[in-house]
């Protein structure tokens, strides 16, 4: 597992794709934080909701080819007969994304910091807004590399997981509106109402739980999705 996790770190960080996507993601944030700054407003919290809605464009570019591109290339074979199980192997890929995720979380603490400087302190508040930007940042990152497990096409994969990230963003707001059963799932996959409750600086159990269970959930999804495919192809 940590072989793979390694290995999927230094493509990351051999290949332009990580510095690219540290870059965009720093750039957004400098965008909204710039604003703030000149009008003296030390409320980073509000730009750490933003930063959410950000990782729907960043996830499916970090994660489309985790799983895609060996199916492509061919590798998958070598990956699903090798002594290492599934499970280690999906885990592993979901390893090295997340750390591409963590240095770009670091990286933004810089704002906070600068914040501090000018005279602000670093809340409880933006402390469970973290907590919850980390939770969540997982459970979209296993959610691009279910989708990157289904196709074989690296876009294809980045499109389902973009799609599927915006349906999970917006769950809440089309609960109210559909209703009835159908309300009540998209009330449950909701993503941001949990992620809401941290930036308002509650660190609520059921939301941990929830967004942990959640990315447990979409890793073995993505593991028996491979085991079929194994099968099927004997």
């Amino acid at each position: 597992m940590w072989t793979i996790a390694k290995r999927e770190i230094g493509s990351y960080f051999k290949s332009p794709i990580a510095y690219v996507l540290i870059g965009l993601f720093v750039l957004l944030i400098s965008i909204f934080f710039w604003p703030r700054l000149q009008a003296s407003r030390g409320d980073f919290i509000t730009i750490l909701g933003d930063m959410g809605f950000f990782l729907i464009f960043i996830v499916p570019i970090l994660t489309m080819r985790t799983l895609a591109e060996d199916r492509k290339n061919g590798t998958e074979v070598l990956l699903m007969t090798s002594p290492t199980s599934l499970y280690k192997i999906v885990v592993g890929k979901f390893i090295g994304a997340y750390t591409v995720f963590l240095v770009t979380t670091g990286i933004s603490l810089i704002y906070p910091l600068i914040i501090i400087m000018m005279g602000g302190m670093f809340t409880i508040q933006l402390t469970g807004g973290y907590i919850g930007f980390l939770l969540l940042g997982a459970a979209f990152i296993a959610i691009g590399i279910l989708a990157s497990a289904v196709t074989e096409n690296q876009i294809i994969a980045a499109i389902i997981s973009f799609v599927a990230l915006i349906v999970m963003w917006v769950a809440d707001t089309l609960a109210t509106t559909v209703g009835g059963i159908v309300g009540v799932i998209l009330e449950w996959i909701s993503l941001i109402s949990r992620y809401q409750v941290f930036t308002k600086g509650i660190l609520g159990l059921a939301e941990v739980v929830y967004l942990l269970s959640f990315t447990i959930v979409i890793l073995f999804l993505t593991v028996r999705i491979i085991e079929r495919r194994r099968w099927v192809q004997g």
